[in-house]
Formats: structure tokens, C-alpha cells, sequence
């Protein structure tokens, strides 16, 4: 991935990317306008806001009616052709094959325009599958079925001659206060790397490149805010933001990367030479393009006020090492080419970029003299079972139990007794389709805008699932009682009164996502607060007095602050935490609940105390946590890794190595029994953390996890092979080493897990030899893990288990 010089640069003049002949051979014949042509987008269609300050950046723009004007010296980026409204796959497939034929037989260099499009949570296209967003990612802790989503949604892509991705976020969540945390995968930069990774390949394996974003620091913003600055330090974000990207790049082999919106420490990342350059390709040797977040570019001079004009703008974000200006050409085209025709500017920048933007249209096949003679695909099927399938499954294994009273399963503890005959469904996620979906769900994303059109494929709401889940048996009743947002109390006694006439509630919470105030999560809808949106906290106690056993369902994409949920006095008997789970959502919440599915789940993000305790992670260090020395409490709730399911799970005792040298591999063993009635998958978490370092370390870290399938009285042993990189971080000179010392190893059932508690096994102790070890960028990046399960037995318990099954 290394890229190379052609030629040995001076001092001021870009080093050029290593390409071959024909783009060498190519790009000689460009002129100037040519050569800006491919390196801008196009946004063939612009109805409603779907970017920041769109109305007001792409004002300018030519419409649509002027593609062969717009195009005459050819072009970089079709921005999102399906994306940015509803509109017939078939024929718009049909529509772009003509579009490129034309490009290819009208512009005097006949090159294609590469397309590109949203599919974070599947294809942002109309009657495309919607897939549980990355929370939910996270929350299934299996990157295997990551994986196979991505490669789904990476062949409906490519069917539809989309060739870029923009995804995954690679965003660490660092304050659930920020309005996209609905888009990212976790507070461990670890889960977050491995994760988008098996989703970077999964997605490339079908010939579309995926994008990296958002580099680096963007959830980082002080408070949580939208495009707020970032004051992490250097250690910081090398050890904490940096790491995913690094994964992603080198273990995923991702082909592009987006520069963040944020500034850290006053210099924004679009302008930022030392990461862009410096970094992502100098040290780490990245050879594909860096595109800009939708109108980064210009917002160098509009929002950061660091550039005059636009192509000052320009100007610096070429310099830095952004390539190809989305999503449109405000800055790259006659700004940027009279500031070149002035003598103000180095050509050779845009000649640094047009060879990488030549060479991805070269890698994906665009150059390719038979490039679209094919004919355009006659019958696509977007939401097709495979999809269908992969979504139930990653919304099924997505499903956090926080907390059960015994209410749960519906259908009693074996599975074979009826549900009970009369149950009120309450709530305002209870039946209503895009509650299921997140913000980058074309629904969410897109169709608030067009009210006439339906969703394109079938979603059925929690209430309609839950009612085919029970059967004409049970008698199920519904109550809005009141709306996500909002002081309306009026639908209160309506759900009181069905609640009370019930044998059992089930009351769905949670958000609306969308952007820019239009929803409660979402990009642009940051949060002052970590209470329950509108009167819903109030709904739920409402209900919860009426003395009937309430399930309380929170269908969010944040996590909020419902400790009275869960430990108050006057409590649900049950609480269910799922991350907009998608299409198949409502079903795989319906088969929980009626014990058709045993949740697995577990959180990614620290479930908040409060507010006023943010920002937290569970990766911090001792005076980060509770201490004698403050009157606040950060402590979470429910912390980071927990989940309850029906059937118990015993560890053994954890056998780890005595020693082992810095930059070496260590094996640590644990066996797990399945001692309850239910087939159970249990996400097996390795932790450690450093005895004494040369700074503060975490707590706790997450080393390594797995997920373990284990059939009733059946046990397997987890082998896992751990890096000691795993314990790497940033030293007093700003070296990413590992040290030399000793340091403690267990599995435990979650980031907090004790072994007094019953929840974690003995800690061993691990003693780290030799000198330290610097790390480079072949060190490994990922623990494995072996499992060897046992035939199933009658007698799940063993002695050989030194504590009491959690």
C-alpha cells in the first residue's frame, strides 16, 4: 500500500503517485479543465437537505438540464444518481448506462464518471433492504455476519454501477450526547476496528470501494456538539481515534478515505497536511483517493474561516491531500483554476490528485474500453431474501436484555407454554416503521422529504410482528399514548387503561431519527439532555403504576439515561435495548420476546448515568471513574460489553501464560458451559490493563472477544492468541510502545465484571519481558480466537467452575 515517488520532489512540489502507463498516458493529453473536471462531483438531483447548509453551498449549481455543458470537459463523481430521491432503480440503472455510454462517446477523453452513494445501513436507494445500523453492528459483536450485510450491499451496488461507498464510520464514541452516534459502531476503538473492517471487506469483495470516515476525531467535539472543535490531545487520538482507520486501511485494505469536518486544536482536518499526507500516506502508506465530506472544501473559508475565498480554499485542501471535492465542484473548478491561471497555485497538486483519481477509476474497471457495453440490469431486486435473511439475523443477535424480573420470556422459561391472553402494546415506536430505521436509512434520510412515497419494501412495525408472532390466540391491544417528541399527554389514559386491562404491557420508546433537527438522533441532532425524548419517561411510569408487569422496549440510536428503568424503585419488570434494528427488527424483537429468540446482545456504549457525567468511556483511567475525591458519579448504569439472555453461562478457570516478550503473541484459555435450558450465544470478552505504565492507563481494556454458540449443557474452550500490541499506547515521546512489566488478564461478562461479583474469572497476571517494543505498521492488529466445544451432555455443571454462573 506503500505509495512512491515517480520522480524525487523539491522542497514546495508534490511528490506523484505511483500509476501505470495508461493513466501516465492519460492524464499527459489533460488540459487544465480537464484535469479539474476529474477531481469534482455532480449532484444530479438536489431535493431536500440531506447535507449540511446544502441549500445555501449548491445554490449555484446547473441543473440537470445542462448535463452536456456541465460535462463537456468530462467529470470526476455522479453524486449520489439513486440517492437523493425515490426514483425506480430499474430505470435509473438504465438512464446512468446511456449517461456513461454518453461521457465515454462525447467528451473528447471518453472517460467514465465513477458513482457514489450512501450504505451505511444498506443502499440509501429506494426499495433497497434497510439493515440495523452500526450501534446494532456493535451491539452483535460478529463481524463474520458484518461481513456478509456488506457484501450484500456491496453487490446490489454494483449490480446498480455504483462504484464508492460512502462507509463505514469509523467515529469513536466519545459523548452520547452527539446526535451521530446513531451512525457509529462503539466506545472501544477496538470493536470499532474490527468490526468496519469485516464491513470495508465485505463490501470491496463485491467490486465497490468503501470509504472511510470520518479522519480523525470528528466525535470527539466538545459536548457533543455537531462540527464543535475537538481539543483531544496527540495521545489521544493516536490512541483512541487513529487505531480503527489504521485496521480498516491495513487489515481491510480500504481504497478511500473522507477528511472530517472537525478542527483538533484549531486546525481543521480538511487542511490538516499532517494527517492527510503526512500520515495517512507518508507513515502509513495509503495509495488510494481522500474525498471531501460534502462541502469540506469550501467550508474551510465559510465555517472555519481559515481561507479568504474559494479558491483559497481550494487551494489549501489540495495541499493537504484531498483529492476529489464532493459534492459538487464549488471550490475545485473555476475558483481553483483562475487562482492556477494566476500563478498563485501549483498545478502539480492537481496533477498529484488526478493521478489517483485516474487510477481508482483504472481499479474499478472504468477505464476498461468495454466499460458499460454491457446492457443495464432489467430486474433488480434490492430487498431480496439474502437480504432479508442477514438483516433478521443481525437485528436477532443486536437485542440487548438489560434487565428481567422473570417476565421474559413471554412464553414461560422452556419455550412451550402460551403467551399470556391479553396484552397491551403502548408506546410511540410501537407502530411505526421508521422507528426501526436510523438516520442514513433512505427512509429516514431521504422520504421525509417525499410524504407520497411509500418505503419500497416490507417493514412491519413492532405491533404488526408482535401480533403474528402470538397468533390469533392472544389477544393484543394497542395505545399510542403519546409521540416521541412533544408535551402531548392526552393519549395517557388510553394506554393506562389498556395496560390495566392487561395481562402484560410492552411499551416501545425511544427516537426518530433524522438531520438537522428533523428528529431526535441523527446527524445535526445533538442532545442537551440523556432523558427519554418528550413524555415518554412519564408514559412508561404511568403505565408501570397501573401495577400490570411492563416490558419496556428502548428502540434508539443513542443510548439515554434510564437508570430509573432499570434500578428504581418503581421499575419495568424487563428492559430490551436495540439500536434501530432495521426491516427485520420488529420481528426479531417479537421473537425475544416471545422466547422464539434468546438475546445475545451486548452493549458497545456505556449505558449513561446522566447527562452531566458525559463525556465517559469505559476505557478510563482510576481518577476517571468514581473516586473519593468528587461528589459526581460517572459510573454507568449498565456497563460497556453487558447483556443478560434466558440461559446461564459458566466460566472456568482462565488459564493465560506466565510470560511473554513485548511485540510477541500471548495464549490466554477459558472454558464456557451453557448450564441452562435454552441454546445460548455468549460473546466471551478478554480484558486487561497494564499493573504500571509511564502514563495513565485504562481500568480496563478489551483485548480480544468472541461469540460462542452452545447448545443446552455443552461447553467449549476459547483459545485465545492476543498480540501484546493489544496493550500498545502512546509513551512520554509520543512513541506507540509496548512496555515492558506486568499485567492483569480475565474474562469477564462485561467491561466492569468482578470476580467476587460472580460475573468475571480470577484476574491472572501476565509479566511482559525483553525491551520495549516500538510498533510499526506490520505489527498485528487483532487477537483470534479456537473454539473446541464438548458433545452436549445431560450434566451441564462442573466442578472444574470456581464461581456461580452469572
Amino acid at each position: 500500500m506503500k505509495e512512491r515517488s515517480v520522480s524525487d520532489s523539491t522542497a514546495g512540489v508534490p511528490a506523484m503517485p505511483a500509476v501505470s502507463e495508461r493513466v501516465r498516458a492519460l492524464h499527459a493529453q489533460m488540459t487544465l479543465d480537464e484535469k479539474l473536471a476529474q477531481i469534482v462531483g455532480y449532484w444530479l438531483d438536489q431535493n431536500g437537505v440531506v447535507a449540511p447548509m446544502q441549500s445555501e453551498m449548491a445554490a449555484g449549481q446547473k441543473d440537470a438540464g445542462h448535463l452536456e455543458d456541465v460535462t463537456r470537459n468530462g467529470l470526476g463523481h455522479y453524486t449520489r444518481v439513486y440517492g437523493t430521491r425515490p426514483v425506480e432503480p430499474v430505470e435509473r440503472a438504465a438512464w446512468l448506462w446511456q449517461e456513461q455510454r454518453r461521457l465515454k462517446r462525447e467528451t473528447r477523453l471518453g472517460i467514465p464518471a465513477l458513482v457514489h452513494e450512501e450504505c451505511l445501513t444498506g443502499l440509501a436507494a429506494w426499495k433497497a433492504a434497510a439493515f440495523p445500523t452500526p450501534l446494532a453492528w456493535g451491539a452483535s459483536f460478529d463481524p463474520d455476519l458484518v461481513h456478509e450485510m456488506a457484501a450484500s450491499i456491496g453487490d446490489s451496488m454494483r449490480e446498480l454501477g455504483i462504484h464508492q461507498g460512502l462507509a463505514p464510520v469509523l467515529d469513536v464514541i466519545r459523548d452520547p450526547r452527539w446526535g451521530r452516534v446513531d451512525e457509529c459502531i462503539a466506545e472501544d476503538p477496538y470493536v470499532v476496528g474490527v468490526l468496519a473492517t469485516s464491513y470495508v471487506a465485505g463490501l470491496q469483495s463485491a467490486g465497490v470501494h468503501a470509504t472511510l470516515k470520518h479522519f480523525v476525531g470528528y466525535s470527539g467535539s466538545r459536548a457533543g456538539r455537531n462540527h464543535a472543535p475537538v481539543s483531544a490531545g496527540p495521545r489521544e487520538v493516536a490512541d483512541v481515534f487513529l487505531p480503527p482507520f489504521e485496521m480498516a486501511l491495513f487489515d481491510g485494505g480500504a481504497r478511500s478515505v473522507m477528511n472530517s469536518y472537525a478542527e483538533i486544536d484549531g486546525v481543521p482536518l480538511g487542511s490538516s497536511e499532517e494527517y492527510l499526507t503526512d500520515l495517512l500516506r507518508g507513515r502509513w502508506g495509503f495509495d488510494g483517493v481522500v474525498v471531501a465530506d460534502y462541502f469540506a472544501v469550501a467550508f474551510l473559508e465559510v465555517m472555519h474561516a481559515i481561507a479568504a475565498d474559494r479558491g483559497e480554499a481550494a487551494a489549501a485542501a489540495l495541499t493537504a491531500g484531498i483529492d476529489i471535492e464532493l459534492p459538487t465542484g464549488d471550490a475545485y473548478l473555476a475558483p481553483l483554476a483562475e487562482r492556477i491561471r494566476a500563478g498563485e497555485f501549483d498545478e502539480a497538486f492537481v496533477d498529484r490528485a488526478v493521478l489517483r483519481a485516474l487510477a481508482q477509476k483504472e481499479e474499478l474497471g472504468l477505464l476498461d474500453p468495454d466499460a458499460f457495453e454491457d446492457e443495464s440490469p432489467s430486474e433488480i431486486d434490492l430487498d431480496s431474501p439474502r437480504h432479508r435473511d442477514i438483516a433478521r439475523r443481525l437485528a436477532e443477535e443486536s437485542i440487548v436484555l438489560l434487565s428481567n424480573d422473570g417476565v421474559l420470556p413471554l412464553a414461560g422459561a422452556s419455550g412451550a407454554s402460551a403467551v399470556s391472553s391479553r396484552i397491551a402494546v403502548i408506546g410511540p415506536n410501537a407502530h411505526r416503521a421508521e422507528a426501526l430505521m436510523g438516520c442514513y436509512s433512505f427512509a429516514n434520510h431521504v422520504l421525509a422529504h417525499h410524504p407520497g412515497f411509500e418505503i419500497g419494501f416490507e417493514i412491519p412495525t413492532f405491533l404488526e410482528a408482535f401480533e403474528a408472532e402470538v397468533g390469533r390466540s392472544t389477544d393484543v391491544v394497542y395505545a399510542r399514548g403519546a409521540d416521541v417528541q412533544g408535551e402531548d399527554r392526552s393519549g395517557f389514559d388510553e394506554a393506562v387503561a389498556a395496560a390495566a386491562g392487561a395481562d402484560v404491557a410492552v411499551v416501545v420508546v425511544g427516537d426518530q431519527a433524522g438531520l438537522f433537527g428533523r428528529g431526535t438522533v441523527g446527524e445535526g441532532n445533538d442532545s442537551e439532555t440523556l432523558e427519554l425524548p418528550g413524555v415518554q419517561r412519564e408514559l412508561v411510569e404511568a403505565v408501570v403504576a397501573t401495577g400490570t408487569p411492563v416490558v419496556m422496549i428502548a428502540l434508539t440510536g443513542r443510548p439515554y439515561a434510564i437508570g430509573w428503568a432499570l434500578d428504581g424503585e418503581r421499575r419495568p419488570a424487563a428492559v430490551l435495548q436495540t439500536f434501530f434494528p432495521g426491516e427485520e427488527g420488529a420481528a426479531a424483537l417479537s421473537g425475544v420476546l416471545s422466547g422464539r429468540v434468546n438475546p445475545s446482545g451486548r452493549l458497545p456504549v456505556s449505558l449513561p448515568r446522566a447527562a452531566g457525567a458525559q463525556p465517559y468511556t469505559y476505557l478510563h483511567p482510576r481518577l476517571g471513574g468514581a473516586s473519593d475525591v468528587t461528589a459526581t458519579d460517572p459510573t454507568p448504569v449498565r456497563p460497556f460489553g453487558f447483556g443478560l439472555s434466558y440461559s446461564q453461562v459458566a466460566y472456568g478457570g482462565l488459564v493465560v501464560d506466565a510470560e511473554v516478550t513485548a511485540g510477541e503473541s500471548f495464549a490466554a484459555a477459558v472454558e464456557v458451559a451453557n448450564t441452562g435450558a435454552r441454546t445460548v450465544d455468549e460473546v466471551v470478552q478478554l480484558y486487561g490493563r497494564d499493573v504500571v505504565a509511564s502514563v495513565s492507563r485504562p481500568v480496563a481494556q478489551l483485548l480480544a472477544f468472541h461469540r460462542v454458540r452452545l447448545e443446552p449443557g455443552q461447553s467449549a474452550m476459547v483459545r485465545f492468541s492476543v498480540p501484546t500490541q493489544r496493550f500498545a499506547f502512546s509513551d512520554r515521546s509520543m512513541t506507540r510502545v509496548v512496555e515492558p512489566g506486568d499485567v492483569e488478564v480475565w474474562v469477564g461478562a462485561d467491561a466492569a465484571a468482578t470476580e467476587a461479583a460472580g460475573t468475571a474469572t480470577a484476574r491472572s497476571t501476565l509479566a511482559v519481558t525483553g525491551a520495549a517494543h516500538m510498533l510499526t505498521t506490520a505489527d498485528p492488529r487483532r487477537a483470534t480466537a479456537e473454539v473446541e466445544a464438548s458433545a452436549v451432555t445431560s450434566d451441564a455443571a462442573s466442578e472444574s467452575f470456581d464461581y456461580a454462573p452469572r
